[in-house]
């Protein structure tokens, strides 16, 4: 499985390129087309009330940009910020309106080509743990990747579909 992963034809229709990262041990990939941009770690604007994970905004390319700490949102132990945390700016779909969101995490690793047939469904759990954000799995080198739904976990997240205020008092 690892060959056909890494060896997948650049015309397959159904291969799909991933920016992975990783959160503590684990990796994490997104879908390369969502990535709008990687950029070192620099403070944001806190919002008041904002969930805990949502850090604050930042000033990107004249955008205001919530940002995200995905250890956070994932229930993962917090630590301190390194030389080699990120922020990922990635693009969500809505059904309205998209999003741009910037997600720190502890490192960027590696972009992988997967085909549909390589991703396994999440597995299903009865009580607290919430796979909706999940797109499914795969094994690379023998080790496990679990790609995002990043449409799902922004949505969830900031409400995509949402008017902002200002298309709200206008429309």
């Amino acid at each position: 499985m690892n060959e056909k992963l890494q060896g997948k034809d650049a015309q397959d229709e159904t291969a799909c390129q991933y920016l992975t990262f990783l959160l503590g041990d684990e990796e994490y990939g997104v879908e390369i087309l969502r990535v709008q941009g990687i950029q070192g770690w620099s403070s944001a604007t806190p919002i008041p009330n904002a969930p805990d994970y949502v850090l604050g905004v930042t000033n990107l390319r004249g955008d205001i940009v919530p940002i995200m700490d995905l250890r956070r949102r994932f229930g993962l132990e917090v630590r301190e910020f390194g030389p080699t945390t990120v922020v990922i700016v990635v693009r969500a779909k809505g059904i309205k309106q998209d999003r741009i969101v910037g997600l720190v995490v502890d490192s960027v690793s590696e972009v992988y080509t997967v085909g549909d047939d390589d991703i396994q469904p999440a597995p299903g759990f009865t009580g607290d743990v919430d796979t909706q954000f999940i797109r499914g799995l795969t094994s690379i080198d023998e080790r496990m990747l679990i790609l995002l739904n990043i449409d799902k976990l922004l949505d969830d997240s900031f409400e995509l579909d949402e008017p902002a205020p200002d298309q709200a008092a206008s429309g």
